[in-house]
């Protein structure tokens, strides 16, 4: 009896299924991967940060900026800025760009490829910036740390360009759910915020990664949430046009943050080690009378939104963290925000529920309703996610019924920032040179799907003079394309119809030639230039407008080397697949 025989599974083949559209399946396993990968990376920083605290901190805590004494809380911020200026100082500028303005801009300018020497300066540079007490937070070098590492997983395995994107998107959905905790909040961010786009076959693998992160964290710290808040209900609709009031004025807080944080373009013409004297400075002196603005600040976050907050300090975060977070980015200090900013959100919507209660006594919500509002708020409008405040103040606080005036808050504050301050989020506002890549429509669709899905594989390739068995044999393997090898580099490469070599050959004016010249036989022929096989549609498309030519052949490093052509692929090729024609 026959044994059934399955086929062999090969990587070349697996890569060929990834360059498509529609390979969920193998997108799938690459996000299961990448979500276990980026919880451990996660956890590992994690430790890391509760080891350095051990060492430094009376108290243990990664928080304990409190315990220590004037001097000693305001000397820490200038050593933080004198480690990363002895590291980072004598690196290249390029590799100074770490956290999530720069997965955004690998991922839109670099096809999802990172340095390693970037991944590895961001280890040590997060854990410098949130131990030695600047206004920093950990999510920034998570979302990093892990993005950076799952297309690791991409690059190590040659796998096409598209799939990197996904990987992208897969460590950055990982690295939010196995900090917070927050699973759900972890894929909206991925695909708001990094891919800027929802499909279905990004969604699944970023669910997947996202859930794994989220499994490897609670195996470690446990599944209780990141914060401990009380139930809290809006209980009157009367509240309201007290919540319009509050997110608008946030919406004005997290404008003047973007717009602080793009001050770094005028600060750009001073040394480096003078503006990290100049963040380190002001955090110093503002940490002096109040250590709450160092840090991530999540000890003050969870007072705050238990109404335990003095109104001085509640003040101090509002104004204070807010301009040192945003002064410290635009000094050029490579710092995470995200946490900062919930802190400055969750104390501006806690002096507003202060105001309003002394106000309307009887009639207005807990002042702590009115910090998780702000700390949504303000997320949504500094990011422009909306979707993604909203799943983190769902899954940070557990409490459904806070939804409905959530969706109010973010959208007035969001608003707010685009229209009155003209921001837009602030990782696209840092990282844009002209239009965005991610936001043009139709160099989004292109990007999801790599060349080997639409060349054209049937190719020949010989050298310029064919005898007429070498001829016949080339077309003996039914070839659309005759690819023709130049005798030097700084020659194009040349590819012939198949068909228009079949017909000389019927034609007696060659018969009597002992070789036939593909360039002198009559027919249609592409000047042609090179692509990786690894490459996108995108960039196959900003490759032709480049070098001026109609087609390009595709090459294949690892192929042995009389194979490595393994294709071309023609405009027509990529009009065809989106329908349409760009104006010549």
């Amino acid at each position: 009896m026959p044994r059934l025989r399955l086929p062999r599974p090969s990587l070349e083949a697996f890569r060929r299924q990834l360059a498509s559209v529609d390979a969920l399946p193998q997108l799938c396993v690459l996000g299961l991967i990448s979500g276990l990968l980026t919880g451990g990376v996660m956890v590992a920083f994690r430790l890391l940060l509760e080891g350095g605290a051990l060492a430094l901190m009376p108290a243990g805590g990664v928080e304990a900026f409190e315990s220590l004494e004037p001097w000693l809380r305001a000397l820490l911020p200038l050593l933080a800025v004198a480690l990363i200026g002895a590291g980072l100082g004598c690196q290249p500028a390029a590799a100074r760009k770490l956290g999530v303005g720069h997965v955004v801009e690998r991922l839109s300018q670099h096809q999802g490829r990172f340095p390693l020497r970037n991944w590895l300066n961001q280890w040590w540079v997060g854990a410098v910036a949130v131990l030695g007490g600047l206004s920093a937070g950990r999510e920034g070098p998570a979302i990093h740390l892990g993005a950076a590492a799952s297309s690791g997983i991409g690059q190590l395995l040659r796998l096409p360009h598209n799939s990197l994107r996904v990987l992208v998107a897969c460590g950055t959905a990982a690295g939010i759910s196995a900090s917070f905790n927050t699973p759900i909040a972890g894929v909206i961010f991925a695909m708001e915020v990094v891919m800027m786009e929802y499909t279905i076959t990004g969604f699944m693998p970023v669910i997947l990664a996202s859930t794994m992160g989220a499994v490897v964290a609670q195996l470690v710290y446990g599944a209780e949430p990141a914060f401990q808040v009380p139930i809290l209900s809006l209980e009157s609709l009367t509240n309201l046009p007290w919540i319009v009031v509050t997110a608008l004025v946030i919406g004005l807080l997290a404008g003047a943050f973007i717009r602080v944080a793009r001050s770094g373009e005028r600060l750009a013409g001073l040394p480096f080690w003078l503006r990290l004297l100049l963040a380190g400075g002001a955090t110093a002196v503002l940490a002096w009378w109040y250590p709450q603005v160092q840090g991530i600040g999540y000890d003050s976050l969870a007072l705050a939104l238990n109404g335990e907050l003095a109104l001085d300090v509640l003040l101090a975060l509002v104004v204070g963290k807010l301009l040192l977070t945003a002064f410290t980015l635009a000094c050029g200090v490579p710092i995470g925000i995200i946490g900062p900013v919930l802190v400055v959100g969750a104390a501006a919507g806690a002096l507003s529920g202060l105001l309003g209660v002394w106000l309307w006594p009887g009639a207005a919500a807990d002042p702590g309703l009115y910090a998780m509002l702000g700390m949504a708020a303000m997320m949504g409008a500094v990011l422009q996610a909306p979707l993604a405040a909203l799943m983190a103040l769902l899954e940070l606080t557990h409490n459904p019924n806070i939804i409905l005036p959530g969706m109010l808050a973010v959208v007035i504050s969001g608003l707010t920032a685009r229209q009155l301050w003209r921001c837009d989020g602030l990782f696209v506002t840092l990282t844009r040179q002209g239009l965005h890549p991610l936001q043009q429509p139709l160099m989004q669709a292109l990007s999801r799907v790599s060349v080997p899905a639409v060349m054209e594989s049937r190719v020949a390739v010989t050298l310029r003079q064919v005898t007429h068995d070498e001829a016949q044999a080339l077309l003996d393997h039914k070839p659309s394309w005759i690819v023709i090898r130049r005798s030097t580099d700084d020659k194009p490469t040349l590819a012939l119809k198949a068909a228009d070599l079949a017909r000389a050959l019927l034609d007696p004016r060659w018969a009597d030639q002992a070789q036939i010249d593909l360039l002198e036989v009559p027919g249609q022929r592409l000047d042609m230039a090179a692509i990786p096989v690894q490459a996108t549609l995108s960039e196959a498309f900003q490759r032709l407008d480049q070098h001026d030519v109609d087609a390009l052949y595709v090459e294949n490093p690892v192929a042995p080397p009389g194979r490595r052509i393994s294709g071309i692929i023609t405009r027509e090729a990529i009009e065809l697949y989106y329908r349409f024609r760009p104006p010549r």
